[in-house]
């Protein structure tokens, strides 16, 4: 919070200065405040935790506040070229990626059920408007309205839930432990609707490969990044605090998740658009997080952790090189997008490096997250392995799919001239170190 008045200051002195002061200035206080919340992870005094009703800092929460910051500032790295050379509503945009991450930064950081819901459902009107102003397609107007009608919807049982709350033990802060409802089952279900849909499982992810789609480049990579980390803090927050674990009912939602994973990850195979792959591709690993949530153990909460910080990461990163991708050949299509290698040899590079990332190989924080969400779920039933196995191995073949198909072949003759594409072949591999430099401080800062 000190950072983020320190940032607020800093606007405040030099917004009179032009667009370009203003924008870059936004950016690079995101990156010092992400340093500072290492420095402070780091510091002697450390952050052991401190729970209240108005605040709650523990290594779950500072940990996605970390990623916030670092993934709103490489969105508006990443839409240097599409927003601030063009002056498409510079100052605009730059409020709407503000006011987005000082919603989740709170999102994450308040110690209360009702303010959480507070904050969980505004922070949907900042991305809404980035998709409906700064979108691709008249499309878009549609893909708004799914992503609202699904998320609300689905959140007004949750609502319920906390009112309930409230009247059954007068409180709702999240470390009060409440343990006198008769019907877990229906609780259980009620508490987990709104994430699920955030997170999303495979049933309730209509709403985002239409988003991803239509949504430019930063709110796909905010979109992914973050937003959809919420449903598994979500998750972890209220089962912590309700001790709701119906047998029944877990099982079954257990089960929708896992076999959804395998579904989606076979569904990537059937995409042609490359926004879509990775949109579904998030769909197939957001569901090993719904397992390592519903196992309700240790590893499995730990696991959570970790591959929510390194999918936000990675996807996010793969939704700039989709972006990239675009403005070279005019499509996103993968019957059309061949020859990288030729056509951008380190542009292809950075393609191998987040597919590699994407299919967990080692040393990668996905790695460690794969392997830690494995075990809880084999802790929970042996019966799962098999479809872990499958989601895992799916995950390789699809990031190998993707990489191949567009890095290998002829490229099209009505792609761009190679020097126009070398134009910005440095700022993307500029990018992918200022990422990769993140992932190093996400593992530094979670080890």
């Amino acid at each position: 919070m000190f950072s983020l008045g320190i940032m607020s200051v800093l606007l405040a002195v030099v917004s009179g200065f032009g667009q370009s002061v203003f924008w870059w200035s936004v950016l690079w206080g995101c990156i010092i405040m992400y340093l500072v919340s290492l420095g402070l992870w780091f510091s002697p005094l450390g952050l052991a935790g401190c729970w209240s009703e108005v605040l709650i800092v523990d290594s779950f929460s500072f940990s996605l506040v970390s990623l916030t910051i670092l993934v709103s500032g490489l969105s508006m790295l990443a839409s240097v070229r599409d927003v601030q050379k063009v002056d498409n509503k510079c100052v605009e945009f730059v409020f709407s990626i503000l006011v987005l991450t000082v919603a989740l930064v709170f999102c994450f950081s308040v110690g209360s059920l009702l303010n959480f819901y507070i904050m969980f459902e505004f922070s949907l009107i900042p991305i809404l408007l980035i998709i409906l102003g700064w979108g691709y397609q008249p499309e878009r107007l549609q893909a708004g309205k799914y992503m609202l009608l699904y998320t609300v919807s689905a959140s007004l049982p949750l609502l319920i839930l906390i009112a309930l709350i409230f009247i059954k033990g007068g409180s709702v802060f999240w470390g009060w432990k409440f343990l006198g409802f008769e019907y877990g089952g229906l609780v259980t279900f009620c508490a987990s609707l709104a994430f699920l849909v955030k997170l999303p499982v495979y049933g309730f992810h209509l709403w985002l490969p239409k988003a991803h789609v239509e949504a430019p480049v930063a709110g796909s990579m905010i979109l992914a990044g973050v937003l959809l980390k919420l449903g598994g803090y979500g998750l972890i927050r209220f089962f912590y605090t309700l001790s709701l674990f119906s047998t029944m009912t877990v099982s079954f939602i257990f089960c929708l998740g896992l076999m959804g994973g395998v579904i989606a990850s076979m569904v990537c195979f059937a995409q042609n658009d490359v926004k879509a792959l990775v949109a579904y591709s998030s769909v197939g690993h957001m569901s090993l997080v719904l397992g390592g949530v519903y196992s309700n153990t240790d590893w499995g909460w730990l696991g959570c952790l970790l591959m929510m910080v390194a999918h936000g990461l990675c996807s996010s990163g793969m939704f700039f090189l989709a972006s990239e991708t675009y403005k070279c050949y005019s499509t996103r299509s993968l019957f059309l997008v061949k020859g990288g290698l030729v056509l951008v040899p380190g542009v292809a590079l950075c393609w191998f490096l987040i597919c590699a990332i994407n299919m967990a190989a080692p040393p990668s924080l996905n790695l460690w997250g794969e392997l830690m969400l494995g075990i809880s779920v084999l802790s929970y039933s042996m019966v799962f392995g098999l479809l872990t196995g499958v989601m895992t191995f799916l995950s390789g073949l699809y990031s190998w799919y993707l990489y191949s198909i567009t890095q290998h072949g002829q490229y099209p003759l009505w792609v761009r001239g190679v020097v126009m594409a070398e134009e910005y072949t440095s700022y993307v591999i500029s990018f992918v170190l200022v990422f990769l430099l993140g992932v190093t401080g996400a593992m530094l800062m979670l080890f």
